[in-house]
Parts: C-alpha cells; structure tokens; sequence
C-alpha cells in the first residue's frame, strides 16, 4: 500500500505512468466514455481547510470512476480533536477504500497515515501540496512537451507550492528559480530536498523569470496566515508577476496559478488572462491526475 503525502513518495517511473494514464483517462472523459475503474469503490474526504477545486476535483473524479463519496468537514471530523488522530484513521479506513485529507500541518496526515489501513492523499498541507504540482507538471506537459531540462520560475511565498516545486525538480530533472521576500524564503529541509542542485535563489523576481519556460505563483497570504496579511502586502509588492517578467521568460513561456488569484497582488490580470496563462487547463487537470492518483493507489499499474 502506498501514501501519497508529498511529491517523492512516488518515484520517476511511477510519475510517466501517471501522466500517461492521466492523458488516456482525461480523453475518454472528452469523449463521453465510460471509465469506471473505481466501481463500489469510496473515498474519505476530510476538509480542515477549505477548498473549492479540492472538493469539485476529488469528488467528481471520484464519481466519474464509478465510486462514491464521503465528505467530512471541520465539524464532522476533528481530527485530534473529538477523538485522536490515530483512532480516526483506524476507524475511518475500514469504513472506506481510500482518504484525501486537507489540512495544516504536515505531521497530522502523517499520524493519519501511519494508522491508516487504505492510500491516504494529501489535498493540501501547511508543507506541501503534491497534487497541485502533480496537475501543473500535466499541464506542462499537454501544452510544451517533457519538462526534464527546464526551468520553472517561483514567484512569491516560500511555502507549501514552493516547497512540492523543488522536491518536483529534484526528482524529474528540471531546475527551479525561487524569488521571494527577504523573510519568506523556501527552507531546505523543510522542503525535503537533497541538495541545492536543482534550484537556483534569486532576490530579483525579474531575473528570476529570465528565460524561464514557466512562470508560477501563489497568493501571498496562504489559508491559516491571515494574522500575517498586512505585514505581506507590503513585503510582496515587488513579486507581482507582471507582463514586464513574462517578457524576460523564454517566448513560449506559460503562466500557472493555483487559484484562486487576486489580480492585482500576486499577478497582474494582463498576465493571467492573457495568451501565457493556462490556468483553467491547469484547474480541469486537478481532477484527471487526481483519478489517474486514486486509481494508481487502488490498483497499481493498469493496461
């Protein structure tokens, strides 16, 4: 059985097997064919942060595979709360057949994990957010060809997106450049990686975004960092992506966001509604890779 908790808990292999089946499961939904890979199958969904693409994603994914789901909220469930952590997962996986869990801080999916007798996701942590990543490397993909050899540029907070970008890169080849304000800088352990060979610091997001094949951000203030929102809008006002930094990126550079986006903070509304911005591809794919993940999870390499 295998977690899916951050991006290197699958290796390379197992990433050109989930694009690919991805690539065929996203055509057969084009093309109104059944799939349903996943009958009388049931997913656990467990929201202490909430989402909308997260819950849109999974559960439609979910019912377009021929399952079912279960949603549990805050109130629903309390994870370490209204009972431990560890008796919930017991629990909750003999009821269900696999559990995506959003939430804050990494260690809780862990414990989750560890007690867990089915595939847990991770939808969302403080740390890490592996399938955003998982559905922008797609995107990537679908639109320029393999991204071994490239260069994504990072704009913006050092935080759970940042932190799947380089562990992403160490894994498949490519190099990140990572620009953020002086205090919001990617920490290398907590991003879980290696060394420092696959990503390049830069203070200057402009010189950043040069040459870049794509260009990402975030919001600057992420779920659970409201306290801090005042004190970003004022350190991240030179991390806007801007037309000025996708004129330095590589000609045919994209723009991704993973929503939502405030125009006029994070990213210029030029930018992302313009002719680089592929972020409604980018949102649609959350939920082909994710059934192209669950099933993986489930059932191993299918032909």
């Amino acid at each position: 059985m295998k977690h899916y908790l951050q991006f290197k808990d699958l290796s390379a292999h197992e990433y050109t097997y989930l694009f690919a089946r991805a690539a065929l499961i996203k055509h057969k939904f084009k093309t109104y064919e059944k799939h349903h890979t996943l009958l009388d199958r049931t997913l656990a969904m467990i929201f202490e942060k909430a989402s909308t693409r997260t819950r849109v994603s999974f559960e439609a994914g979910m019912y377009q595979l021929g399952g079912s789901v279960v949603h549990l909220t805050t109130g629903d469930s309390q994870l370490g709360r209204a009972e431990p952590i560890e008796d919930s997962a017991k629990v909750i996986s003999r009821m269900t057949d696999i559990v995506m869990i959003r939430t804050f801080e990494q260690t809780k999916i862990e414990r989750f994990a560890a007690h867990s007798r089915v595939p847990v996701i991770n939808g969302l942590t403080n740390e890490f957010h592996p399938c955003q990543v998982l559905a922008d490397i797609f995107t990537f993909i679908e639109h320029r060809g393999s991204i071994a050899g490239k260069t994504v540029a990072w704009v913006g907070d050092g935080n759970n997106m940042a932190n799947t970008w380089l562990q992403a890169a160490e894994l498949l080849g490519f190099t990140v450049h990572v620009s953020t304000p002086r205090g919001y800088e990617v920490d290398q352990a907590v991003a879980g990686v290696g060394s420092a060979d696959s990503y390049r610091v830069f203070s200057d997001p402009l010189q950043a975004c040069r040459g870049a094949d794509l260009v990402t951000t975030d919001v600057w203030t992420s779920m659970g960092y409201e306290a801090e929102n005042a004190a970003r809008m004022q350190a991240f006002t030179s991390w806007r992506v801007s037309a000025a930094m996708m004129a330095v990126a590589a000609p045919d550079a994209l723009f991704m966001h993973c929503l939502p986006a405030h125009r006029g903070e994070e990213v210029d509304a030029e930018v992302i509604d313009g002719p680089h911005s592929v972020v409604w591809d980018e949102a649609e794919n959350r939920m082909h890779v994710q059934k192209a993940l669950m099933e993986y999870l489930l059932r191993g390499e299918m032909a």
